[in-house]
């Protein structure tokens, strides 16, 4: 606070187009009434704050007051339903909640058992003099928090499996802040671009808590606007930038090709990208984006790209640091080179790995394994293969990798592979019983033009060009869009039994990938159109 008090901290871009700016100095007294207000709810060190709100200085101002307290947070998607609020409370039992005016009512019926709830307009006008977090100060807090104590609970994105609560503590922000500040080589004068979403650990983890490391500055948005977010780099002057390859393509999709491009110094990306996406995001963003590899559990990015030039496809090598191995899933054993094996991620739980699962002591045990002593090896679940010069490449997750005929077809490649195709927007790639082959990949297209999707026989003859027989998709399937999660992962799960298939000229004399008749009608939320 005293090297860069007088340095910017936050600059918000509201929904009215309003750019406000705090220094870190400012923020600084924004956070103590704002610790004042949570006290004065009777939010003391140990208590969960559970909230509901979109990226805004109320965010991030109770955050920090948590922080401060020595209390935790447990953030929502703000369009969270009152099932989802109602499964939090009686998980967490919330001292406090905290909502969006705007949302309240689905909030408050679900915030069960009862707990005060605090509305807030969800932007600058919070913590403004005479806002609802801006309460005078009466007493100095004398909360000294330690750096075991619990800070949030991030409920998991939940793409295969029921949400868990991922234990974050004081140590773990510090432990990303370090780790991301050195993988980014973030100085003061740098400027985040932050419009993932703040409930999640990306913007968390890389970006704020590197950027307080430092003393550099955020730029926030409320939203993520695929069509203004060139426009919103440029005009909030930002140097770094923090993205999802769904929401590149999203950007590419909704930017015209005479846009002129940025000057960016730095772009993390995760989730493998095609090469001309690749190519043509990097002209836009002015810089080559570096693909990482992170996630919640794992505090800390692992692996990065680090040999020029990046590269569209690559994991990299992990960070100074970092210990890791491949597991083979078969035999326990570790992984030589160009095997592929679950990721395994050494370290302390609580310190650089997650501190475990909210009251899930088996979960925990499930993928915090070999303890010895105060570290531990985080099993990830996901798959990946290391080359001889200690690269690596993403695979798929344990259960998106799928035996077809005997043949490994991970379905998160074949996916990254047909957005390249003409005509498709994004693919969903998911695993259906076959009798001939055991399982065989099936395909959700989102179509570039929705008047015009492509048939059946032009997907079937890219596919042959394009991905190996086991991989090719057996059927192609119709859908207006894709289950997504917040931040662009999509949600398999949430996929239609069947979509509305295009008819797929082949037979079983000439296609080993032939499935006989008897599929379900398609379901809600498709498009129809019958080649046929």
């Amino acid at each position: 606070m005293h090297r860069h008090g007088a340095r910017p901290f936050l600059v918000f871009h509201s929904d009215t187009g309003t750019v406000t700016t705090w220094t870190y100095r400012q923020f600084d007294a924004v956070v103590t009434r704002t610790a004042e207000v949570l006290a004065r709810h009777g939010v003391d060190a140990g208590d969960p704050v559970h909230l509901a709100l979109r990226n805004s200085p109320p965010f991030v101002a109770v955050w920090l007051a948590a922080a401060r307290l020595g209390a935790w947070i447990v953030p929502a998607d703000p369009a969270v339903t009152p099932r989802d609020v109602r499964a939090h409370f009686e998980r967490t039992e919330p001292r406090l909640g905290i909502c969006a005016r705007s949302r309240a009512t689905p909030y408050q019926e679900g915030a069960v058992p009862a707990a005060p709830i605090l509305e807030l307009a969800e932007d600058e006008s919070d913590i403004a003099s005479g806002g609802a977090l801006s309460a005078t100060v009466n007493s100095a807090i004398s909360s000294a928090p330690r750096s075991t104590d619990r800070l949030a609970v991030l409920f998991t994105s939940g793409t295969t499996s029921a949400p868990k609560g991922a234990m974050v503590t004081q140590a773990n922000y510090v432990a990303a802040a370090e780790f991301m500040a050195r993988a980014s080589k973030l100085v003061a004068a740098h400027r985040w671009f932050v419009t993932l979403p703040l409930f999640h650990a990306n913007a968390q983890y890389y970006c704020f808590a590197s950027a307080i490391a430092v003393g550099s500055s955020v730029a926030l948005t409320s939203a993520f606007s695929a069509s203004r977010w060139i426009e919103q780099a440029r005009a909030l002057s930002v140097t770094h930038a923090s993205l999802f390859a769904a929401p590149i393509r999203m950007i590419l999709d909704r930017t015209s090709r005479s846009t002129t491009g940025l000057s960016l110094q730095h772009v993390w990306f995760a989730q493998n990208l095609a090469a001309a996406h690749y190519d043509r995001f990097a002209k836009l963003a002015g810089t080559r984006p570096r693909q990482l590899y992170g996630m919640t559990e794992t505090i800390a990015a692992v692996s990065c790209d680090s040999r020029s030039p990046y590269r569209h496809d690559v994991l990299g090598e992990p960070l100074p640091g970092r210990r890791i191995r491949l597991r083979s899933p078969e035999t326990g054993q570790e992984c030589g080179i160009d095997e592929v094996g679950e990721l395994m991620v050494h370290g302390r739980p609580g310190h650089d790995l997650f501190g475990g699962y909210f009251q899930d002591a088996a979960a925990t045990a499930r993928v915090l394994v070999d303890r010895d002593g105060d570290t531990a090896w985080l099993a990830t679940g996901d798959l990946m293969s290391r080359d001889a010069t200690g690269v690596l490449r993403f695979v798929g997750r344990l259960d998106d990798v799928i035996k077809v005929a005997g043949e490994n077809v991970s379905l998160a490649e074949v996916e990254v592979r047909l957005t390249e195709a003409p005509g498709v927007r994004e693919a969903a790639v998911v695993a259906r019983p076959d009798p001939v082959r055991d399982t065989v990949p099936h395909a959700f297209i989102v179509p570039t033009d929705p008047t015009k999707p492509p048939t059946s026989e032009e997907l079937n003859d890219w596919a042959a060009g394009n991905l190996l027989p086991s991989g090719r998709p057996v059927e192609w399937h119709l859908i207006d869009e894709l289950p997504r999660t917040s931040v662009g992962k999509i949600r398999r799960s949430q996929l239609p039994q069947t979509g509305s298939r295009l008819a797929n000229p082949m037979t079983s004399s000439d296609d080993p990938g032939y499935v006989p008749a008897g599929v379900q009608e398609p379901s809600v939320g498709v498009t129809s159109r019958d080649t046929r």
